[in-house]
Order: structure tokens, then sequence, then C-alpha cells
């Protein structure tokens, strides 16, 4: 079973308590059908354990299969650096059918987002080399495709339902 060679740290996006007893780690694909259909179920599963667990997401765009993907990640990131990485992580996924370049710019403006630095940031890609280093992450991790979660450190390999990953985060939980 594969293990998260990427630590956990203040430069990720969390949502949840440090103090959580279990972390939920996922690399995933804002193109990726199958991430849109995760990104519901795991919503769920942080409504229903509460403070009992700390959710990461880090970026693995596969950008051979989801063109638009690597921008997507890139806006998230952009967001990100305005304090609006988890309104946009929604946005986008609530939106998977539009990720081109002009809905990426109104999903920013949506948010109230600086417009102009939000279009450079996206223009110069100048968080190309971080998206781009938590997919290296993923790899040396063993993510091999999208979505790849892990239950602290371990790769979870079952069923993308939610009382599932909740057995499974429980079972993480208990001392």
């Amino acid at each position: 079973m594969s293990q998260l060679r990427v630590p956990v740290g203040a430069e990720d996006h969390i949502q949840g308590s440090s103090h959580a007893p279990v972390t939920l780690v996922e690399y995933g694909d804002y193109e990726c059908p199958y991430c849109g259909t995760a990104y519901t179920q795991l919503k769920e599963v942080q409504q229903r354990m509460c403070e009992a667990l700390r959710f990461v997401f880090r970026n693995f765009p596969l950008a051979e299969m989801h063109p638009h993907a690597l921008l997507a990640a890139e806006a998230a990131e952009a967001a990100g650096a305005q304090d609006q990485f988890w309104p946009m992580h929604d946005i986008l996924y609530e939106h998977q059918d539009a990720l081109d370049l002009t809905h990426l710019l109104g999903y920013a403006k949506k948010l109230r987002l600086d417009g102009p630095r939000f279009s450079k940031d996206l223009e110069t890609h100048a968080f190309r080399a971080r998206v781009e280093e938590e997919f290296r992450g993923g790899i040396r991790s063993g993510v091999n495709g999208t979505p790849t979660l892990f239950v602290n450190t371990t790769r979870y390999d079952g069923p993308l339902e939610v009382e599932a990953i909740l057995a499974a985060l429980q079972a993480a939980a208990r001392p």
C-alpha cells in the first residue's frame, strides 16, 4: 500500500483543525469527472466528521487527458494567494464543464478577487511551479490517477462512497 511521502505542512490547503485525530489528503484534478463525484462525497464526509477531520487538497492535474485542468489548478492557487482558495476550489468542482480562461476570470470576479492581479497570475503562470511541485509529490507517493486519497499517511483504495470513507477515517481516528 502506498504511503504519503510529502507530509502535510503549512503550505498546504487545509480545512479543519490541526488537532483533528485523522487527516484526509486528496490529490485531485478539477476537470476529472471522478473527482467531481468525489467532491460531493467528500463534502458530506467533512460535514459528518466535523472537528474530527482535517482535510487537505493537493493539485494533481492530468493535463494530457483534461486540457483545462492545469490552468484551473493555477486559478485555484491564484485565488488562494488572495485568501480565496476554498471558494474557488468549490466553484471549479461545481462548474467542471466551464474551466476555460473566460470562465475562470468570471469566477474570480464572482469571488471579488483583485481581477488584474488574478489575470496577471494566470497569464504569467505565477503558480505553475507550486502545482507542478504538488504533482511531483503525488508521483512520489504513488498517485497515478485522480482522485487519490490518503487517510493519515496511508493510501485509501476503497470505494469513493461516503460510508466507506467514513469507516476508514473512523478506524484511523481510534487510538
